[in-house]
C-alpha cells in the first residue's frame, strides 16, 4: 500500500525544513531535531548533532 503523505508536514515548514545547522555549521540541511543547550534553550539541529 502506497504511503501518500510521507514527509508532507516538512513541507509547511519555512524553507521545507532546511537552514544551516546551529552546532556543526552545515548550510542547506535538514533541520527537524530538537536540542537542548546548557542555557535551557530548545534548537532545531541537524540528524548528525542530534546526540552532541
Amino acid at each position: 500500500m502506497a504511503k501518500r503523505n510521507r514527509g508532507k508536514t516538512i513541507n509547511y515548514l519555512p524553507s521545507r525544513g532546511r537552514g544551516t545547522c546551529p552546532l556543526c555549521g552545515r548550510t542547506r540541511i535538514k533541520l527537524l531535531y530538537p536540542h537542548t543547550t546548557a542555557e535551557n534553550v530548545t534548537i532545531k539541529v541537524c540528524k548528525m548533532c542530534r546526540h552532541k
